[in-house]
């Protein structure tokens, strides 16, 4: 009956609609009606046989309204009715959509069945909390896997970055945070994702342990650029959800990249001058609106602080260049980075993280003084390894020249071994520090 009488209350009285002016490729220009429009808004296009197609206001050009349908254009006629919602993007989810997966408007597409809609209204594109009323990161998080725990120590609120080329590993590495990361619930957002590996990700490498405390948001590669974007910000609206919740939520988004590409469609269909490599300026004015969503909660009036959320967010280096113009702007927005390489990959080490060029911006404050020590010690033994790896393998290093680096080489196996990580194996903070401590002294991972 609250469902009942909450959908009767957002019932707008007075209906304004336009038309279709014209339609040039993915944009489509409106007139009349623009005294309710504003960029942003949502409206739906009358089709012939067919049922309304929903787009979104991206701009505006003299007297007409621009915009982009969350759909193929076919059907849509010269003067044909545009009917303004008045509600806008906005979300209304529960706790019942843990262990569901959603598209990017939030309607159901496992088969499960409709969800139930919650009383309270999330915007899509909400505003990130204001930073003098925010808490601060929490106490630090395990992950469970040992190379993240010990290397880039994760405190609860923060946000990384995982900056990898494609077919490196990076979705089994989510996946593996998705089931044994600490915390109450995870929201996943696969912006991009080929259409194949959407149900491969959710049943063998999320599983049904990992997706049973989780809320996927899929949007494939073959959906049109609005519905790719607004993908992810359905992640972050649910996301924000949770937290109200008083849950510590983990929230992944693959890719960051696949968002920028799609800001860029739309923009450069607004008309917008393309930048470095073809992105718009509005690509770098909403990364930051978006990323900055998670972190730690805001502060209560109460006093009382909402829950974390705990950001993984992948980037696609294009052609494995990490200077690259997304990925650059990205790392200088979150509070960390996880560099994944394809040459260890291509070693069959997996997760096929470089840990020397990986770090952690709450590190070493959230590591005890022992734990840091170890740490230093490995990074040094890793380093003095690669510095002299090539002469090391054509046998161009003779023995004794350098102590460090003979013990460089002892311990490189071992170091490797602990680096190595099976994505069904889990292993504790204290654990990995502990290994890591027993490789040191030359005792087997």
């Amino acid at each position: 009956m609250r469902n009942l009488v909450s959908a009767v209350e957002r019932i707008d009285p007075l209906t304004v609609s336009g038309r279709v002016a014209a339609v040039n490729g993915l944009l489509i220009e409106a007139r009349g009606g623009l005294t309710r429009l504003s960029v942003g808004a949502r409206v739906g296009i009358v089709r012939r046989a067919d049922v309304p197609l929903p787009a979104e206001v991206v701009g505006f050009r003299e007297t007409r309204a621009l915009l982009m349908p969350f759909g193929p254009v076919e059907g849509v006629a010269p003067g044909a009715e545009i009917r303004i919602e008045p509600e806008g993007s906005v979300v209304r989810p529960t706790k019942a959509w843990l262990g569901r997966i959603v598209d990017s408007f939030g309607n159901p597409i496992d088969g499960l069945g409709p969800l139930p809609q919650g009383q309270a209204v999330y915007p899509l594109r909400a505003s990130p909390p204001a930073a003098h009323a925010r808490g601060r990161v929490g106490e630090r998080l395990d992950l469970g896997v040992r190379s993240m725990n010990v290397f880039t120590t994760c405190c609860r609120g923060q946000r990384l970055g995982v900056f990898a080329g494609s077919g490196v590993g990076k979705s089994v590495l989510l996946s593996m945070l998705a089931k044994q990361a600490d915390c109450d619930a995870v929201v996943v957002g696969l912006i991009g994702e080929r259409g194949r590996e959407v149900r491969e990700f959710i049943e063998e490498t999320l599983g049904e342990e990992g997706l049973r405390r989780a809320i996927v948001v899929v949007a494939t590669s073959d959906e049109p650029a609005l519905k790719r974007r607004q993908a992810a910000y359905m992640t972050l609206a649910l996301a924000e959800f949770l937290r109200d919740q008083d849950m510590e939520v983990l929230c992944m988004m693959d890719s960051v990249t696949r968002f920028a590409m799609a800001q860029r469609e739309i923009g450069l269909a607004a008309g917008e001058p393309p930048t470095t490599k073809g992105y718009t300026p509005t690509v770098f004015t909403e990364l930051p609106k978006l990323l900055e969503r998670a972190g730690p909660g805001p502060i209560r009036p109460d006093g009382t602080t909402a829950g974390p959320i705990t950001g993984i967010f992948t980037v696609l280096v294009d052609g494995d260049d990490h200077n690259e113009p997304i990925a650059d702007a990205v790392r200088g927005i979150l509070d960390g980075h996880i560099v994944m390489e394809r040459a260890i990959a291509e070693r069959g080490r997996f997760p096929a993280i470089n840990v020397l060029k990986s770090i952690s911006r709450t590190m070493p404050g959230c590591q005890l003084p022992e734990e840091r020590e170890v740490v230093k010690m490995a990074r040094q033994t890793l380093s003095a390894y690669a510095n002299m790896e090539e002469l090391i393998r054509i046998g161009a290093y003779r023995a004794g020249a350098d102590p460090l680096v003979d013990r460089a080489i002892q311990l490189n196996p071992a170091l490797e071994e602990f680096l190595r990580q099976d994505k069904d194996e889990a292993t504790s903070l204290d654990d990995s520090f502990e290994r890591l401590a027993r490789v040191l002294m030359g005792e087997a991972a």
